[in-house]
């Protein structure tokens, strides 16, 4: 598996460090390396979205919004860089999503051929790290049920199923999503559901 070179600009500003790794803002620049990540690890396209990845799923992703109806503060697309510059990961994160201190993993991808190493739980903990530190209370995201890895995954890192969503669209194919919770500083499930109430069990 080939592995993708950024590009040879201006260096990143670097929002989190660790052993062999850097998290890392990704702008417009970067799109082509980021496209080359999701051609070179197809799988997650490819189980979730149920199709091969697209020519133009980098650009969607990186210029992608929530409903205009939810309210927000800021999306990052965030880059998992190795020491010598090479993106092997991505994470997409909103902040302030339906509440305030609320934020949002969209997704979360480390490439295939680092699977297994422990690393996606280090980067997870320094990501995890920084958005404590941008004042979040609460992190939140979607699983598809069946999506065995990722469930297991989640869990592990301490999330908590608050309810599913029937029939939930991912690219072309239809899923039971289970929304998960966490918090970062010390609360209890039913004030998350205050806060969120879209979240609350059916």
């Amino acid at each position: 598996m080939s592995e993708l070179v950024m590009h040879s600009g201006s260096q990143p500003d670097v929002l989190v460090a660790i052993d062999g790794y850097r998290i890392i803002e990704l702008i417009a620049d970067d799109i082509a390396a980021l496209q080359r990540l999701y051609e070179e690890n197809p799988e997650y396209s490819l189980s979730v979205l149920g199709r091969a990845p697209r020519a133009s799923d980098a650009f969607d992703d990186f210029h992608d919004r929530p409903p205009p109806e939810f309210p927000m503060g800021r999306k990052w697309m965030l880059g998992f860089i190795t020491d010598d510059n090479v993106l092997v990961g991505v994470a997409e994160v909103v902040s302030d999503l339906f509440a305030h201190s609320v934020w949002n993993i969209g997704y979360f991808m480390l490439a295939t051929n680092r699977h297994g190493s422990g690393d996606a739980f280090r980067l997870y903990a320094a990501l995890e790290s920084w958005i404590g530190r941008q004042h979040a209370r609460w992190l939140r995201l979607g699983v598809v049920v069946g999506n065995r890895r990722a469930e297991r995954f989640w869990q592990r890192c301490g999330y908590a199923e608050t309810r599913t969503r029937e029939n939930y669209l991912v690219g072309e194919k239809a899923h039971t999503l289970r929304v998960m919770v966490k918090p970062i500083t010390h609360g209890v499930l039913s004030d998350y559901l205050q806060l969120v109430p879209r979240d609350r069990p059916d």
